[in-house]
């Protein structure tokens, strides 16, 4: 397997409130982890930096791989909500950093499975001759799309696109999604913030992997994304098999 990661704060933000990890688990397995923080002043920066740290921390310390693929989704789960209550405590403690909060993706790769588990927006892509959404976004459009209110395109430029209704630090207890999706040998999965999933539609997403070596795709999904406006943080990480 092969990871690639870039990141970039875009054309609107001053700061990058995104964080991620990215690397191989002592048996090769692909991990990990992706953050877009929420708050004011440095609070989505710490509420992001908090949630790789505590996750990566945790899933590198309980890892084995003698797990099974329920056990390894269960551990995955348990590094989300122990990095929740890390967060959640933080803001209790600082005045400053009250309502502080984060988005994650946790992402294993091991065996022909990729085992995910996520709260919010940032998103899990499969690529292969297709471009697939794996996750479903925590959002308020999301939600509207489902019951019939909105349009897909037109939750594209909704004005609350933007809200999502689950986050990792905002209250004492989260409840991650987890799944799982078979993997083989060409298929990449594709981790990202919303600040590109916001400013590239899929089409361009599959034209981007097809057109460039791996190695250069997740800085050209960055370029395309700043190119359309940049209007948020921006990162994207690859895992291809």
């Amino acid at each position: 397997m092969k990871i690639f990661s870039s990141t970039d704060t875009g054309k609107q933000r001053s700061t990058n409130q995104d964080a991620y990890y990215s690397g191989f688990l002592f048996d090769n397995s692909a991990f990990v982890v992706v953050c877009d923080g929420m708050g004011g002043a440095n609070a989505g920066n710490i509420a992001s930096e908090t949630a790789v740290k505590v996750i990566s921390d945790y899933v590198n310390n309980s890892y084995s791989n003698k797990m099974d693929r329920y056990s390894l989704s269960n551990m995955l789960k348990s590094a989300v909500v122990s990095a929740n209550m890390n967060v959640f405590e933080k803001s209790q403690n600082d005045p400053d950093l009250i309502g502080m909060g984060t988005t994650a993706v946790v992402l294993v790769v091991r065996n022909g499975l990729a085992i995910i588990c996520h709260v919010g927006d940032s998103r899990v892509y499969l690529v292969n001759d297709e471009v697939t959404q794996i996750t479903r976004d925590h959002s308020v459009v999301q939600t509207l799309v489902e019951s019939g209110e909105l349009t897909p395109d037109e939750a594209k430029n909704h004005p609350r696109k933007n809200i999502i209704t689950r986050a990792l630090g905002v209250e004492e207890t989260v409840f991650p999604d987890c799944m799982e999706i078979p993997v083989k040998i060409g298929d990449t999965v594709l981790v990202c913030t919303d600040g590109l999933s916001n400013f590239i539609e899929i089409d361009k997403i599959k034209s981007i992997f097809e057109e460039n070596d791996i190695e250069n795709v997740t800085q050209n999904l960055i370029n395309t994304a700043n190119e359309n406006g940049g209007g948020d943080n921006i990162t994207a990480v690859t895992v291809t098999l």
